[in-house]
């Protein structure tokens, strides 16, 4: 695959009158046909602003539907979108804007003083709540280029950080349309059926899962800011959404909610996860409500999609994140390159049309993603079953070694999270005189339960070995967290709060 067609004009062709996207916040709503009209007025904007291909179009600002009219502008000239994480202050922002150096800086009213706060030099700037509308309406659509090249990055994701400075990954055009097949295989992404835009846009989720597979398919994306559990669990009981994709943290968040008891899920006709483990517990009380919740797992570098659980087996094989999907392979590699045999566990590897080409301006880095045999190393450690069903173990640098035991601390995370006290719970390996390493369990109880580090520990022997039973136990509010609400381990408290 050399090329990619203009994916907005097709389907502006295809469906004009097919509403392509809705903010429920504001009320703004577009068909195909007035989303490609937006997409050829701001790239007229970017042009005008002296944006080029190649050129850095950096976005600052909280779900919208004007960032992908950027985003699909971009494509048209040849230019690279940055998403900008909001969350970051801008002494932190300013790391990454010195990474890229944007031609220009687009940014929302939400973002406008962390966006003033930036030294951009040269940079044009774009208030996406000032003129950018008025701006983009009366300009004379730029048809840009029909074929996107298959390998040309299309934009930048800043991967999450949960241990170091935040890196850029390149995501292309081939990984797009690689990432909606694969997703299409799993989900079977239909015309005119509607999903939620909710997770942030500078993450992959935000933009991959599922909204540009929806746009793609010709269907219907729903926007809100970010994520509200009432909103969104009154937008599933009422039959809104045909699909819907969370982390972890977002089915925690809603089963938490006063309203999720009373709530009839099952019009929803597809459920999936990833971003992080998903606890059997948690898959449990979604299936006492007749919802089957597909676990998946990939990366940014991924694309992301590679694995997602069939609904058939989310059950039959709970905790597993089910087979690659149909443009991906994957493989469970021992140290020394071999292929793990069923059950034994090593790092999950990656080959495909999907994978990302490397880092923006880390050729060192880049390099170290990849095997000799060109397999696209994820740093995650997992295994697979007899039938090929496959378990992820947790990332490499948390397993630890106690009394020469290998601990992984996905397995302890997950009996923990069965225990009834227990909202959420993450172990982590620490320094001991005895045994080399032991585990401590950072929990957070649910409201109104009690339980103390006994009883937990004697919780986790009855389902573990006793060298996986944490040795100490800190009680947490909340654990810190990056976007994709994946626990931040280091960055845990020694102690409890």
């Amino acid at each position: 695959m050399d090329f990619a067609v203009d994916i907005l004009s097709r389907r502006a062709a295809l469906t004009p009158g097919l509403t392509a996207m809705a903010e429920l916040e504001t009320g703004d709503a577009v068909t195909y046909a007035q989303l490609h009209r937006r997409a050829g007025g701001a790239a007229r904007l970017l042009t005008d602003a002296g944006v080029t291909a190649g050129a850095r179009v950096a976005v600052l600002c909280r779900n919208r539907i004007a960032f992908f009219e950027l985003l699909f502008a971009c494509a048209r000239i040849g230019a690279i979108m940055v998403p900008l994480n909001w969350r970051m202050p801008p002494s932190e922002l300013q790391g990454l804007t010195d990474d890229c150096q944007p031609a220009l800086l687009a940014f929302g009213a939400e973002d406008a003083a962390a966006a003033g706060a930036l030294n951009l030099p040269g940079a044009a700037r774009l208030d996406l709540d000032g003129e950018y509308a008025a701006r983009r309406d009366g300009a004379e659509p730029l048809p840009g280029r029909a074929r996107w090249p298959a390998a040309e990055c299309w934009y930048l994701l800043y991967t999450s950080g949960t241990t170091g400075r935040p890196k850029a990954v390149i995501q292309t055009y081939a990984m797009a349309m690689v990432n909606f097949i694969n997703i299409n295989d799993a989900v079977g992404m239909r015309r005119g059926e509607t999903t939620l835009n909710y997770l942030p846009l500078f993450h992959t989720g935000g933009v991959n899962l599922h909204t540009l597979p929806a746009l793609i398919a010709g269907g219907r994306v729903l926007i809100t800011p970010g994520f509200d559990a009432g909103r969104t669990i009154a937008l599933l009981a009422e039959g809104a959404l045909d699909t819907f994709f969370g982390v972890p943290a977002i089915y925690r968040e809603l089963s938490l909610h006063p309203g999720f008891a009373e709530a009839d899920l099952t019009c929803v006709r597809h459920f999936g996860c990833g971003g992080a483990p998903l606890p059997d517990a948690l898959v449990e009380v979604y299936a006492s409500k007749g919802v089957r919740v597909c676990n998946g797992f990939g990366m940014t570098e991924t694309g992301p999609t590679a694995f997602l659980a069939d609904p058939e087996q989310a059950l039959e094989k709970i905790g597993s994140v089910g087979k690659p999907r149909v443009l991906v392979e994957a493989r469970i590699a021992r140290p020394d390159g071999a292929e793990a045999a069923p059950g034994e566990t090593g790092e999950i590897q990656f080959h495909g049309p999907g994978l990302t080409p490397g880092y923006w301006n880390r050729p060192e880095e880049t390099k170290n993603l990849f095997t000799p045999d060109g397999w696209l190393k994820s740093g995650d450690l997992g295994r697979a079953d007899e039938d090929g069903y496959v378990h992820v173990a947790g990332r490499i640098k948390e397993m630890y070694i106690s009394g020469g035991e290998n601990v992984y601390p996905a397995e302890v995370e997950n009996v923990l999270a069965r225990h009834p006290a227990v909202q959420e719970a993450a172990v982590t390996g620490v320094a001991d005189d005895k045994w080399g390493e032991v585990g401590r369990a950072h929990v957070i109880l649910r409201a109104g339960q009690t339980a103390d580090a006994a009883a937990l520990a004697a919780h986790c022997r009855a389902h573990l070995a006793a060298y996986k039973v944490p040795k100490s136990f800190v009680f947490c509010g909340d654990f810190p967290r990056t976007a994709a609400g994946k626990v931040q381990k280091h960055l845990l408290p020694e102690s409890g709060a």
